[in-house]
């Protein structure tokens, strides 16, 4: 009876063994998965720019919220404006902080989200921190900037977007 029962508890351990090694792979393939779905459905759809001449659409205002998530990281991540009232075709620097509390280094990456769902593809980054992954060292603290317009084709009835970034940790990025 022992022996039966040994045998059914190391059955049972491999069995978890093995659902949780399955579940923290899927864990890190959830940030690329998120990423692909995201750009197949035109979730995170942004246009990157240049600095060229663009014309200000000074007849309408639209206003930025921006937002900030840590996406589970246990660390201080904030945009310092809450918001920002622009004409579309203006040129605006904005600012986010992040601080790093894990008491380790980590590698992290920024994926930015905006509302209405349209509206990403009115966004038109010129410099954004959400550009490469971001390595921090244990309690760093770093103020980035994004550069950013709306483009002037969005619709007049879009008078409120909604800028949200989320970083996600990177696996084997800092050490």
């Amino acid at each position: 009876m022992d022996a039966a029962l040994a045998d059914r508890n190391r059955q049972t351990m491999t069995k978890l063994l093995v659902i949780a090694v399955a579940m923290l792979g899927f864990g890190f393939a959830m940030v690329p998965m998120y990423r692909q779905i995201c750009e197949s459905l035109g979730i995170t759809q942004t246009r990157v720019v240049g600095a060229a001449n663009t014309q200000v659409d000074a007849s309408r205002s639209v206003t930025v919220e921006l937002l900030a998530s840590s996406g589970g990281l246990p660390w201080r991540f904030e945009a310092l404006e809450r918001e920002v009232r622009l004409h579309p075709g203006q040129l605006v620097t904005v600012n986010y902080r992040v601080v790093n509390t894990l008491g380790r280094p980590v590698t992290a990456h920024a994926v930015m989200n905006a509302a209405p769902s349209n509206a990403g593809r009115y966004i038109e980054k010129q410099a954004c921190f959400c550009f490469s992954n971001q390595s921090f060292a244990a309690g760093e603290e770093r103020v980035m900037p994004v550069v950013f317009r709306v483009s002037p084709e969005a619709p007049r009835d879009m008078s409120t977007i909604s800028l949200s970034y989320t970083f996600f940790e990177q696996p084997g990025g800092a050490s």
